[in-house]
């Protein structure tokens, strides 16, 4: 099995990927306050801190990573870091990357672009956990579902920001699937906190808000955090279809295919039990406010 570092009143040391996304840049914040010392990887230079020192560049390498390490984390893309997690030869008796719960909704999608972003993340996860199988590693994957929190988010941020201008929300009136948003520091804390549960090796567990509520309930959630409050309106899907092909046309809403429009009748929903039994997971429910969107 590999290991770390062996002197045990030496602080703990992380590699951190996606260190400034939504999810890491909470993640930092957390193992800063923990004692970590964090090694953290950036396309771009970035200002080191107490305990952080950031190295400039990616997941194909031309850095050095000065381990061993007692965790690798990722928060960003998991097919790029399951590749290079693979060949690496890193050491660090842990790991815990960031995944998504599209493996399992965009797996049967009519859209080809979305199936391929789920049987990509599919193979990574079966990349990352092989690797870590071979060298005696105890991996996590953690699959968020919708993200928000930190304002960078690209569907309740978005929701939110366009209502802010325009002063209303449209909506086909079928959109009522259900929905478990889910906060960005629930996210890094659950990161954390599966290193202190031996059980979590080897697993990949959903990670879903504390709540489930229905598309149109969620976004009037949303639309009541705005003040003033813009108003929500429910339209016939054949005239959303319509007003939306003219939104495209414009340029507008490029993420809001058909394949997106089918998903908000469905109900996207996962069992957060395994990760509540495994390593306490309590995400809070959906109370969100204006600052959570960057507002």
């Amino acid at each position: 099995m590999e290991t770390g570092r062996h002197d045990e009143n030496a602080p703990r040391r992380a590699l951190v990927f996606g260190g400034s996304g939504q999810i890491g840049e909470r993640l930092l914040a957390g193992l800063l306050a923990g004692g970590w010392q964090v090694c953290a990887v950036s396309r771009g230079p970035r200002a080191a801190a107490p305990g952080l020192a950031w190295r400039q560049g990616d997941l194909s390498g031309g850095w050095q990573d000065e381990g061993p390490f007692d965790t690798v984390f990722s928060c960003g893309p998991l097919d790029h870091f399951a590749r290079w997690y693979a060949a690496s030869a890193t050491a660090a008796p842990r790991v815990v990357a960031f995944g998504s719960t599209s493996v399992e909704v965009k797996e049967a999608s009519s859209e080809p672009a979305e199936r391929d972003v789920a049987r990509r993340l599919r193979e990574a996860e079966a990349t990352l956990f092989a690797a870590a199988r071979e060298r005696g590693v105890a991996a996590t994957v953690l699959r968020p579902t919708l993200v928000y929190g930190a304002g960078r988010d690209a569907t309740l941020t978005a929701i939110a920001r366009l209502a802010a201008r325009t002063g209303v929300f449209v909506l086909p009136s079928a959109a009522d699937g259900l929905r478990q948003p889910v906060h960005v520091q629930d996210l890094a804390d659950a990161a954390l906190e599966v290193l202190r549960h031996p059980a979590t090796a080897g697993r990949a567990y959903a990670l879903g808000g504390g709540e489930r509520l229905g598309y149109a309930d969620m976004v009037r959630r949303v639309l009541a955090a705005l003040q003033p409050q813009p108003r929500l309106l429910r339209m016939p899907a054949p005239l959303f279809r319509a007003a939306l092909a003219l939104a495209h046309a414009a340029g507008r809403l490029r993420g809001m295919n058909a394949a997106a429009l089918a998903r908000m009748r469905e109900p996207l929903v996962f069992d957060i039990g395994p990760a509540q039994r495994d390593f306490g997971y309590a995400p809070r429910p959906f109370r969100p406010t204006r600052d959570m969107f960057g507002l």
